[in-house]
């Protein structure tokens, strides 16, 4: 088969897909008893060449409580009552998963509050400060 692109840059060969099918819960009637239209997807993030060393390492960090030891990723898919719909379902979340991670985020840009805003924070303290007095008992003095 062909190679299963993600984006431009990222395309993962199908022999690194590894897809099985069991028998899918829920409704379906007599049909659920007999066909197994559950898909389960599982690859190996860990020893993949298909993600640059960028977004694998985003990838491990950002999944890895949906990894196995080995670095394997499992995904299942039972929403729909045929199989072929289940594996486009697993590919399609697969892909999501790997776009949420393909850019790299944005460097943060420290900035600095404006002369105004540094004013207007003094003076809301400043008010804040007299209410709070004027709310005190007077004294004996």
């Amino acid at each position: 088969m062909e190679p299963v692109n993600i984006n431009q840059q990222i395309q993962i060969d199908d022999s690194e897909l590894d897809f099985s099918f069991a028998r899918s819960g829920g409704p379906g009637g007599q049909n659920v008893n007999k066909v197994s239209s559950k898909a389960i997807l599982r690859w190996n993030v860990k020893r993949s060449g298909a993600l640059p060393p960028g977004v694998r390492t985003r990838f491990l960090e950002k999944y890895s409580s949906r990894l196995t030891k080995d670095g394997d990723l499992i995904l299942q898919s039972q929403k729909y009552r045929d199989q072929g719909r289940n594996v486009v379902d697993c590919m399609n979340r697969l892909r999501d998963m790997i776009l949420s991670v393909a850019a790299a985020p944005k460097k943060r840009r420290k900035t600095k509050p404006s002369a105004g805003a540094k004013q207007r924070r003094l003076n809301d303290k400043k008010r804040t400060s007299e209410k709070k007095q004027s709310r005190r008992r007077p004294s004996m003095d």
